[in-house]
């Protein structure tokens, strides 16, 4: 005859070793996250020192190669990753960080420093509070990431449509819409990555890949808050 106690015990181990799992599957994404946006940060403050650099990058056609390039690691990354090893993978993403941080490079020339550092600071802090959400909310955020993944789609196309208008006002209003999305993505991402845990089971290494794609939207999430709230709150060089 089964001891109910025992039978407790074994579920208790068990949902123990699952919660250990997760803290350890969601703390090596936020790792990941945070070292990438250290590599583009450093990046972009150094390559911003040099003005050679920057005339070469501005000056010439390598202009749409350093803002098209971080666009072709997304796409590389989200068509290889399940094939490769996840220290490839976490190299492929450390390296789109350092492309990212040239591309830009030019923020510290249009914004000041202590404006620069202002809006980080409170980036990291509704990131960090969203994410938290995200991760702890009972409420599923499917049909809220749909409707923020559609939205994301049509202020693309707005950007692309604002380069001829010029329009001030529709660039206040996409970088309003712009804050608003990102920062539901953040919750959605988190909530998303933290239910992908429970899918993989025990396959290690198809953990390191998720996590590295996770770290990846997590990255862009915050990346793309910051330059929105920047675009916003961002003080400009004289």
């Amino acid at each position: 005859m089964n001891n109910p106690n025992r039978a407790m015990a074994g579920a208790q181990t068990m949902d123990t070793s699952v919660d250990a799992g997760l803290r350890s599957f969601m703390l090596g994404i936020y790792n990941n996250m945070s070292v990438g946006l250290a590599i583009t940060g450093l990046v972009a403050f150094f390559a911003a020192q040099s003005q050679p650099l920057m005339q070469l990058i501005n000056g010439t056609p390598l202009r749409w190669v350093v803002m098209l390039a971080p666009l072709g690691f997304v796409i590389y990354l989200s068509a290889r990753v399940m094939k490769m090893s996840p220290a490839a993978a976490r190299g492929w993403f450390f390296a789109f960080a350092a492309v990212m941080g040239l591309s830009l490079s030019y923020i510290f020339l249009v914004y000041t420093g202590a404006s620069i550092a202002k809006v980080f600071f409170i980036t990291a802090a509704s990131f960090g509070a969203l994410s938290l959400w995200g991760y702890t909310t009972k409420k599923n955020l499917s049909a809220m990431g749909s409707f923020m993944m559609m939205g994301l789609f049509g202020i693309i196309i707005a950007m692309v449509v604002n380069i001829f208008l010029k329009s001030a006002a529709m660039d206040f209003a996409i970088s309003a819409i712009g804050v608003v999305i990102f920062a539901g993505l953040t919750a959605w991402d988190t909530q998303r990555l933290k239910h992908s845990y429970y899918e993989i089971g025990a396959n290690a290494e198809m953990a390191g890949r998720v996590a590295i794609m996770g770290a990846l939207s997590l990255y862009l999430d915050f990346l793309n808050l910051f330059l929105f709230l920047l675009r916003f709150m961002g003080g400009g060089r004289n």
